[in-house]
């Protein structure tokens, strides 16, 4: 029995669409129940959102063109500013118009859109069913003007006219919302695929050569060894196509049937391990890892894929260490000196205290606060650092690392009144 039932289409449409989107029939059959009939006036706007790879683009892709629905699919990325996505939009709906193509019509402000948009849906096709506008990537609005975003979801309202918004965006509606308030989109989540489904969706992959069981058994071996690091469904696609003709090198040269999986798994692990090494790293192309496949190494080296002994740290990263080692061994009463152009005349003094006449280095690294470190970082770095969630991530990343270290030479924690210190040799390790 089909998953996917509505009156308002044919059943035929609705079994095609349900084999093209597979774990995903509970949020398709949502947004058919939001959608309602063809001709119908909907919700204004609606939100969707997700972890990348969960299946967003591809559904409303999907959907829209299996069941034919006139829409328009902007992504907001390649159309970076409000000009381009206004004038993207009014290009794409021309092709829905039963008159005769215009030429470009410049669209600088949200009254010209607005205008401009209620004469491109004034077709007869386009004034009796729903038109829909999907913005891909959709957290890239809050980067344009303030007025954007909210005349997006009031479309409907201000053009009177039978439209739907529909944005898609890695982020929650929190991070969304005006702090002048706008009209409230329908939100729908779209989780993260379980091991069953992504069993399910890359065995469908399976080449015509062989059995669909001998695929499925390929992808559970491969799914043991990745899910645990990449749950990615783009990734695990990649690696599936990557590593499958090794994983069938015994069956072609006849050493073991497609049954005897020991053999066929003796035969793929040194691979797998390769693979391991480099899960979301583009360093080389597929043919050249091919190559590299049919060299005769030893198992889990890497000839030149990742032979080098260190991966290169994110560019902040590099400063963070920087300005925390600077942070660790000068005083507070020297950053003025080294970190302020313009910090006037500085009298000198004999005056040091009894600790300091000791080399900073022979007494380690001492304990500096947070608002210590990012404003060396700022000073060191040429241009404006944003006091975003990135740097922050870092700064934890690097604070965790040096708390295993800590923890891994049975150094005592001092608690909640321990204190950031990176030593010499912590950066060293780090960039090892």
């Amino acid at each position: 029995m089909p998953n996917l039932e509505h009156p308002a289409y044919p059943a035929a449409k609705l079994l095609q669409l349900e084999s093209l989107v597979p774990c995903r029939e509970s949020q398709v059959s949502l947004l058919l129940s939001i959608f309602g009939e063809r001709e119908q006036f909907t919700f204004p706007s609606i939100f969707i959102y997700g972890h990348r790879a969960s299946g967003k683009t591809y559904v409303m892709h999907t959907l829209l063109n299996t069941l034919q629905l006139p829409h328009v699919f902007v992504n907001c990325v390649e159309y970076f500013t409000s000009r381009l996505l206004l004038e993207e939009i009014l290009i794409q709906l021309q092709s829905y118009s039963e008159a005769e193509q215009t030429s470009h019509v410049p669209c600088d402000t949200l009254n010209d859109f607005v205008r401009l948009f209620k004469q491109a849906v004034a077709s007869r096709e386009l004034q009796d069913q729903t038109l829909y506008i999907v913005l891909d990537r959709a957290e890239q609005l809050r980067e344009m003007e303030a007025n954007i975003l909210p005349a997006f979801l009031r479309l409907q309202e201000l053009t009177d006219r039978n439209v739907t918004v529909v944005l898609l965006s890695e982020i929650v509606w929190e991070l969304f919302r005006p702090n002048t308030g706008c009209l409230e989109p329908v939100t729908l989540y779209f989780p993260d695929y379980s091991i069953g489904h992504l069993q399910k969706i890359l065995s469908q992959n399976h080449p015509p050569v062989y059995s669909a069981d001998f695929y499925a058994a390929y992808i559970n071996i491969l799914l043991g060894v990745f899910y645990m690091v990449c749950r990615d469904l783009k990734e695990l696609q990649h690696l599936a196509a990557l590593n499958f003709s090794k994983y069938c090198e015994p069956v072609v040269r006849g050493e073991a049937n497609e049954r005897d999986t020991r053999k066929l798994w003796k035969n793929i692990e040194p691979h797998l391990k390769k693979a391991m090494q480099t899960v979301y790293l583009r360093e080389i192309s597929s043919s050249q890892w091919e190559r590299l496949q049919c060299d005769d190494g030893e198992p889990g080296q890497l000839k030149g894929l990742s032979a080098h002994t260190h991966v290169e740290l994110p560019y902040y990263s590099k400063f963070l260490l920087i300005a925390a080692y600077l942070a660790s061994y000068n005083p507070v009463r020297t950053d003025k000196r080294f970190f302020v152009k313009h910090h006037g005349k500085i009298r000198k003094t004999n005056f040091m205290k009894k600790h300091e006449k000791t080399s900073s280095h022979l007494l380690g690294p001492k304990p500096f606060p947070l608002d210590r470190l990012l404003a060396i970082l700022h000073s060191i770095v040429d241009n404006r650092v944003a006091p975003t969630a990135n740097i922050f991530s870092q700064i934890t990343s690097l604070v965790t690392l040096q708390l295993l270290s800590m923890v891994g030479n049975n150094d005592q924690l001092d608690g909640p009144r321990y204190k950031c210190t990176v030593s010499l040799d912590f950066i060293r390790a780090v960039a090892r």
